[in-house]
């Protein structure tokens, strides 16, 4: 298995062959400024520790010649239920230290897609959003409709409390004491513990199919109702069979504004640019000239 630094957390990759059909996996954890003073060595060992199980799981499914589909959802899982994401259990809270949860997944073969937005109640979003993308006439749900609909597909359903961390609520007040009074809000989220952790998996399957995922809490101390790239099919998340899956993770409200990934799409199927040249125009150029920060995982159609 080859360990990748990347611009996020961590990012793990691996890609195989087996009879010359190739398939391969990506996955993140969110982005973020690591250093010492906000991310000791000992977290950063448990982060790749973490990350490199997931990605366990996930390779597994596809060897065995299961479906990306399968692969990403069981690897965003795994994650959503580890408390060092921000993602499920132990996801940053809102200003009100509430709970409000993102996801999304889509599938390339049929580009179909399925998001939640502010839910509270749903223990695994990436669940949520994969039974809306299978299940329902609609792609985006939020809120309440997003938990009554899980409900009616036997999703876990838990209590807000579930989800809080000590961890969290520590972050948040040193938050709340440091804002930016004058505007009242926190000034720089996407530094500090403000975004990092968010949760992303692309993968390709033997027949090949491309799936991409992500699942958030969001931006540490966000105003109530506040919805990130990350559950917007186009902008956090997006896969198409012809050119590639991306999953996007960063300051959300310039990944919307571009719809990063879909750009990168766009780039390849209208612009015969290949996958590196678009991630790179627009992480480097697009999102970097509008003020945004951030980064994306990615694999293209020959995996």
């Amino acid at each position: 298995m080859k360990y990748t630094s990347f611009l996020i957390i961590i990012a793990l990759s691996l890609s195989l062959s087996a009879q010359n059909q190739p398939f391969a996996i990506v996955l993140h954890g969110g982005a973020g400024n690591l250093t010492p003073t906000n991310l000791s060595t000992d977290k950063q060992v448990a982060y790749q520790v973490s990350l490199s199980n997931a990605l366990s799981i996930g390779y597994t499914i596809l060897a065995n010649g299961g479906s990306s589909e399968k692969a990403v959802v069981s690897v965003i899982l795994y994650l959503e239920n580890d408390t060092l994401f921000n993602a499920g259990r132990g996801a940053v809270l809102t200003h009100n230290k509430e709970v409000s949860h993102d996801a999304s997944i889509m599938t390339g073969f049929d580009l179909n897609a399925g998001a939640l937005a502010g839910t509270s109640h749903i223990k695994n979003p990436i669940l949520g959003a994969a039974a809306i993308k299978d299940y329902s006439k609609h792609v985006f749900l939020s809120g309440t409709g997003a938990e009554n609909f899980a409900r009616s597909q036997k999703l876990d359903m838990v209590t807000p409390d579930y989800f809080i961390t000590q961890r969290r609520l520590d972050q948040l007040d040193k938050i709340i004491k440091a804002e930016d009074k004058s505007s009242g809000y926190y000034s720089d989220p996407f530094t500090g513990n403000g975004k990092f952790g968010t949760v992303g998996c692309v993968a390709i399957d033997k027949g090949g199919n491309i799936t991409a995922a992500t699942s958030t809490g969001g931006m540490m101390n966000k105003k109530n109702g506040r919805i990130g790239d990350s559950p917007i099919i186009g902008a956090g998340t997006y896969a198409d069979n012809s050119t590639c899956g991306v999953s996007c993770t960063g300051h959300g409200e310039y990944f919307i504004r571009i719809g990063v990934a879909k750009e990168i799409s766009d780039q390849m199927k209208f612009g015969d640019s290949t996958l590196k040249d678009a991630a790179e125009y627009t992480i480097n150029t697009s999102l970097k000239n509008l003020g945004g920060t951030g980064g994306i995982i990615a694999i293209d159609k020959n995996g």
